[in-house]
């Protein structure tokens, strides 16, 4: 009888040949702890050596390979105390390469005189002959034999781990645990898009004959990735919308007319597409799922008071939720102003009511007395029954996460309709993961009247005229911001600041002028009295950190200035520039800096060149990366292991037809070919995007 243990995916990698406990521990530092882990661990990119070349004829700064014998063996301590091993290898003509590392003595175990090598690395002249630093070493039976490996993968690295040994073990793992690796994807889809099957393209993403074999055999990972993600979020759609029930809520011409009579402006076209668009889904009895992005100052709050307000025609609830009470209270300023003449009966449901208030209010959107509610999330708490909710527009909703925004839909009576609005430009790619369960709108054009802002970068020299040229534009009536340095993780840091920069200037350069100070630890009654102090234009400046930098909207308000503008990342700059751009009035925005680094100088170079937010959205995400833009770590989809949504745009969009068109003919993902896809689904994504067990 066989007694050996079952070998699995899941053993430790410590047991595996050639590893042992002490490079399990160095192993572990890459998050290698298990022989799967070990076999995932794909390379960063290859190295083509194959460029052999005549030592006479190096190209400095290339990749190249020469082939010679060890003619000089060298070691000494440098004057710092690092030590460095020195390797001459000649070739027939006794032209020489030397070979040098510096503090990898473990390297000169492998060398002796006359050995036969292949040196491959990118040589540089230094003084009468050319040198490699840590040159990759092929041992050869004889000095003119071509090199074995002539594609080398380059993986992400420990100290204390020689990439050989790494090497070494994956090609260990993938002999004893190869087979049993199971392909996930359908044969269908490999064959469609000229992709290895899972044994095959991990052979060829780790020992390629060909760069391209290597990257063809990643990419089959990187859709794998995308194609897993995809689903998800299709089976996540289908169960929002396409498997529920949502009121018809139809808009006739009259109601149209009417709404329209609302707004003191004629809307443009992007808000009109977008508006039908809405109504066409608010029609249908399935929950609409839509994502309505828009520029900064493009009218996106109008266009989600027309859709309120056909809920409310249509004889049911509709409510506005904001992340922030500030932002509630701005959306209530803005309904007041759009419903004055209307007969929309409307309540504002913040924290800062009376316990009978509340209870009152509550009752009055039980009984459906209360045709519109605006609050922040506390909108969704438990003892909030609506009577007959039509309609849920979140406001800023990444801010929220695709975990909480599950919640939020799930304890809400019934199956409204959804409409998800943001002012953040959001590039296409965190649209397709982040937000990849809803249908999208965009507003990128801008109200007729509206003036660019003009932005300058100065220098600190510069700062005093300008101060001065601000004061001037106050004393005729103009109000300005001054936006306080950024300071991570830090609010009390936040707001010494501010407080610094309040005292500084009401005592210099703004003295005698109406000076206030706004910080996120003032309470909410203290926000909202200095906003409408400055609204009613009693405060000439306000000095403010980046609780200002979206929802507040001071037409009057023209003049911006960023302290230490480095710090902030582009679509942050671009929602504080938007407070600047609500009047007819161009605005100016000037920008002060610190010792800005090299990446820091290419993002203000940016922004001072495109006010266009979907331009600057994609270019931070480029500078970035889509882990820190946004927060998507907090959606739990900025953890992929394999694809960069921006790298790979165009094989992330592949992948989601593809999963569109696999869910729309397997609803449940029940043919016998889907069965491991479908378990991959579920085990990778199903608590984050609160997925229900298929089928």
């Amino acid at each position: 009888m066989n007694t050996a243990p079952k070998k699995s995916l899941t053993d430790s990698v410590q047991f595996l040949k050639g590893v042992g406990p002490a490079r399990a521990d160095l192993l572990a530092n890459l998050n290698i702890r298990t022989v799967g882990d070990l076999l995932f661990h794909l390379p960063r990119y290859y190295d083509d050596l194959g460029d052999i070349r005549d030592m006479g004829q190096l190209t400095a700064g290339v990749l190249q390979t020469v082939r010679g014998e060890i003619v000089e063996l060298d070691s000494k301590e440098l004057p710092t105390g690092k030590r460095v091993l020195s390797v001459v290898v000649a070739d027939a003509k006794g032209r020489c390469v030397e070979g040098v590392w510096f503090g990898q003595f473990f390297v000169a175990q492998k060398f002796r005189y006359g050995l036969k090598v292949a040196f491959s690395g990118k040589p540089k002249w230094f003084r009468d002959h050319w040198t490699m630093q840590h040159p990759r070493v092929e041992i050869l039976e004889h000095a003119g034999d071509e090199p074995i490996n002539k594609v080398v993968a380059v993986y992400p690295m420990t100290e204390n781990l020689a990439a050989d040994r790494l090497r070494d073990m994956v090609r260990a793992g993938l002999d004893s645990f190869g087979e049993l690796v199971a392909d996930i994807l359908p044969r269908g889809l490999l064959s469609r898009h000229g992709l290895p099957a899972l044994p095959q393209a991990l052979e060829h993403a780790h020992f390629p004959v060909s760069v391209s074999q290597g990257l063809t055999a990643k990419r089959r990972f990187i859709y794998e990735e995308f194609l897993v993600l995809q689903i998800a979020l299709s089976l996540r759609r289908r169960e929002l919308r396409d498997a529920r029930q949502a009121p018809k809520m139809p808009a006739d011409a009259e109601m149209d007319a009417r709404i329209r009579r609302l707004f003191p402006f004629t809307l443009t076209q992007d808000q009109d597409r977008s508006i039908a668009a809405i109504c066409k889904d608010l029609k249908q009895d399935r929950p609409m799922q839509r994502l309505l992005q828009a520029d900064v100052g493009a009218g996106k709050t109008a266009v989600a008071v027309y859709a309120l307000l056909v809920a409310v025609a249509n004889k049911h609830q509709a409510a506005l939720m904001a992340p922030t009470e500030v932002l509630a209270q701005q959306h209530w300023n803005t309904l007041e102003k759009y419903l004055a003449q209307s007969r929309v009966r409307r309540f504002l449901l913040t924290g800062s009511l009376s316990a009978k208030e509340r209870r009152q209010a509550l009752e009055d959107i039980r009984a459906g007395k209360i045709d519109l509610v605006v609050g922040t999330q506390a909108l969704v708490s438990q003892d909030v029954v609506f009577a007959r909710l039509g309609l849920v527009v979140i406001d800023e909703q990444h801010k929220f996460g695709v975990s909480q925004r599950a919640r939020i839909r799930k304890q809400e009576a019934g199956d409204p309709h959804y409409l998800v609005m943001t002012a953040t430009p959001i590039p296409r790619t965190i649209a397709l993961t982040v937000f990849g369960d809803l249908d999208i709108s965009i507003i990128r054009q801008l109200p007729p009247g509206r003036q660019p802002v003009v932005t300058r970068w100065l220098t600190e020299k510069q700062r005093a005229s300008t101060y001065q040229q601000l004061r001037e534009q106050m004393q005729q009536g103009r109000q300005a911001y001054i936006v306080c340095p950024l300071v991570e993780e830090s609010e009390s840091l936040d707001w010494k600041a501010a407080a610094k920069m309040h005292a500084d200037l009401t005592a210099g350069a703004f003295g005698g002028l109406r000076v206030g100070l706004l910080h996120g630890r003032l309470d909410d009654a203290d926000k909202d009295r200095l906003m409408r102090e400055f609204r009613d234009r009693k405060l000439d400046a306000l000095v403010a950190t980046v609780v200002i930098e979206v929802g507040v909207d001071v037409p009057n308000a023209t003049l911006m200035v960023i302290e230490q503008a480095e710090r902030f990342g582009l679509s942050q700059l671009h929602q504080l520039r938007g407070r600047i751009s609500r009047g007819e009035v161009a605005g100016e925005c000037y920008l002060f800096t610190g010792m800005p680094t090299e990446e820091a100088r290419e993002r203000l170079k940016i922004f001072t060149r495109t006010a266009d937010g979907f331009v600057l959205a994609e270019e931070d995400a480029r500078l970035r990366g889509l882990g820190e833009l946004l927060g998507t770590r907090q959606h739990g989809l900025g953890d992929l292991r394999f694809g960069d949504p921006l790298a790979d745009r165009e094989l992330l969009e592949t992948a989601r037809a593809d999963a569109i068109a696999l869910v729309a003919d397997d609803p449940e993902l029940r043919k016998p070919e889907h069965a491991l896809l479908r378990r991959n689904v579920l085990d990778r994504y199903g608590k984050t995007l609160a997925l229900a067990e298929v089928g």
